[in-house]
């Protein structure tokens, strides 16, 4: 238990040292956009309880248990704000890596430098391509890290930087749960025109528990944790569930706080073989539309 605590006071020191750099209210919004339609659709918490390659965005040291796999994204945001996920994983020298694609994008935003008609239209454009490892410390604890090289371009602007992400897992606290502990989107970037534009980098932790439902031949799963923005005073409380029939159809739900337009969320998944097919759907208030996200996973 001592060691445990050691663990979580290097992470915790090493985060407020690096968030002391900057200050402001941060940018790069793309970075807020849940991976994985399962997650999605279960409030989009994923610091434990991802048993696939969609914990590179939210804590990598789940990548230990998981096996090669490869992993196709679509998400259609609202505002027409489109995102496309690919990620694959595999091993090498003995340890998971997992590499990451994200491109995002907004159409045909409208220019005016004086009030009138509109003069133009432009698109807005964010990458990032990212590489994560994880490695077991003990039996039941296992460590990951993320890093990712991001690009924004805006009207006739753009910026380059890099970000990581750093996780810890606890398996088995007791018998099938497991906790889970991350900080997101620490790093900076180059400069855009003026400034540079702040990362937002986020603590989560979090928990999930399985329960085998023998008789249903059906599997649950709950989850629950806390998300702290660490450049601003915003905090979220995320909590939801998975009920898996025979491996084949899971249902999913889930909802999270301190959100003005948003709260709850649902999917649903199909599992064939070595093929996922998954779903989630995000409605939003103040008409606003829904979110909807489509993943599909193949693992070998």
């Amino acid at each position: 238990m001592n060691f445990i605590k050691k663990i979580l006071m290097l992470l915790l020191v090493f985060t407020v040292a690096i968030s002391a750099q900057s200050a402001g209210k941060a940018g790069l919004s793309f970075l807020k956009i849940g991976f994985g339609a399962r997650n999605l659709g279960m409030s989009d918490l994923g610091v434990a309880g991802v048993k696939d390659v969609s914990a590179i965005n939210y804590n990598p040291a789940q990548l230990v248990d998981n096996t090669q796999q490869l992993m196709f994204n679509h998400n259609e945001w609202i505002q027409d704000v489109s995102t496309e996920i690919f990620a694959g994983q595999f091993q090498f020298w003995g340890l998971p890596f997992a590499i990451g694609v994200n491109t995002t994008s907004v159409s045909d935003l409208e220019y005016r430098d004086v009030p009138g008609p509109v003069q133009t239209t432009f698109d807005v454009s964010y990458f990032y391509s990212s590489i994560s490892t994880a490695f077991n410390l003990t039996e039941q604890i296992r460590v990951g890290a993320t890093m990712k090289y991001i690009y924004e371009s805006m009207w006739r602007d753009d910026a380059a930087g890099i970000g990581y992400d750093l996780g810890l897992l606890y398996s088995d606290v007791i018998e099938n749960l497991e906790l889970g502990l991350s900080f997101r989107n620490l790093g900076s970037m180059d400069i855009l025109r003026n400034e540079k534009t702040e990362l937002p980098a986020d603590m989560r932790f979090g928990a999930a528990y399985d329960y085998e439902l023998e008789s249903l031949e059906a599997n649950l799963q709950i989850i629950g944790g806390v998300q702290k923005y660490l450049d601003v005073d915003e905090t979220h409380i995320h909590f939801g569930g998975e009920f898996l029939y025979k491996k084949i159809i899971a249902l999913r739900g889930g909802y999270v706080t301190s959100y003005e337009s948003k709260g709850i969320s649902a999917g649903l998944g199909l599992l064939y073989n070595d093929f996922n097919f998954d779903y989630a759907y995000s409605p939003f208030d103040f008409d606003l539309g829904s979110a909807h996200t489509i993943s599909l996973k193949y693992t070998f």
